[in-house]
């Protein structure tokens, strides 16, 4: 039998219109699809009616299948002759597993393509109207994980509480007490403001602002959940001034359906 081919897919950050042509081709001619928690279902519907769907999502305290048995499932598809889409929210190398699952392919000599996707690292700020960079308030940003960042020994501390640069956090809303706590112990100033932008992109987009001093109060009080994107720097002032997108629109709902099932 010939051995089939494994795509791994970033299916974007909500928005389906976000997703790329390649994603959309790809999708378009799946035997089978193996997807994440967070992929819209618009963008699932692309996908033929014959495709095999297989849900594999993880959320905080919950894993539909361990990391190493969706490896053995890419891989028992693909040598069974499938076209198979591995669909991952954002992008599949960014703080996705998709190298590993590369990993894993490449060991048991299975074909493989890398399509890359739009993460959330950035769209989601964008959607909120903050620039990650600005001629004068940040250089560049650095991106670390929530799930990670407090027990990592590796964790630039210094470096991120005192850099004037943005920083983004995903899969954070756990520890955001404790992740501006370290940062304000590192020495970034408490009054340095802080985004959470809830469900970013999507009609359900929220965006609270705050302060590292602050924050985790208004995100308890406002009863904000993951997923979520945290943005801690000076840029998040432009909120105000730059935000754009209203997830209550009506006009906005209906081209995310279109977008995601027509005119991809």
């Amino acid at each position: 039998m010939k051995m089939g081919r494994v795509f791994l897919v970033g299916a974007g950050p909500g928005d389906p219109g976000l997703l790329t042509l390649k994603a959309k081709s790809v999708l378009e001619r799946a035997d089978v699809v193996v997807y994440d928690r967070l992929v819209s279902q618009p963008i699932l519907h692309i996908a033929p009616d014959t495709a095999e769907m297989i849900y594999v999502g993880k959320s905080t305290d919950h894993h539909t299948l361990p990391q190493r048995e969706i490896d053995a499932l890419l891989v028992q598809k693909a040598k069974a002759g499938h076209t198979v889409v591995r669909l991952k929210g954002g992008d599949p190398f960014i703080f996705g597993r998709g190298a590993e699952e590369a990993e894993a392919l490449r060991a048991h000599g299975v074909p493989y393509e890398v399509v890359p996707g739009v993460s959330s690292v950035t769209a989601a700020p964008a959607y909120a109207g903050i620039p990650l960079t600005h001629r004068t308030l940040a250089a560049g940003f650095h991106v670390v994980t929530g799930h990670e960042c407090l027990q990592s020994t590796g964790t630039p501390w210094e470096l991120l509480a005192r850099s004037s640069q943005t920083v983004v956090i995903l899969m954070g809303m756990g520890n955001l007490r404790e992740i501006a706590d370290r940062l304000v112990q590192f020495g970034r100033a408490g009054d340095t403001p802080v985004a959470v932008v809830h469900m970013g992109t999507t009609p359900e987009q929220e965006t609270v602002v705050g302060t590292l001093e602050s924050i985790a109060d208004i995100v308890a009080q406002r009863g904000i959940e993951p997923p979520a994107v945290i943005v801690v720097g000076d840029v998040v002032k432009l909120h105000s001034l730059l935000h754009w997108f209203d997830p209550r629109s009506t006009s906005h709902d209906e081209h995310v359906v279109r977008a995601g099932a027509t005119s991809l």
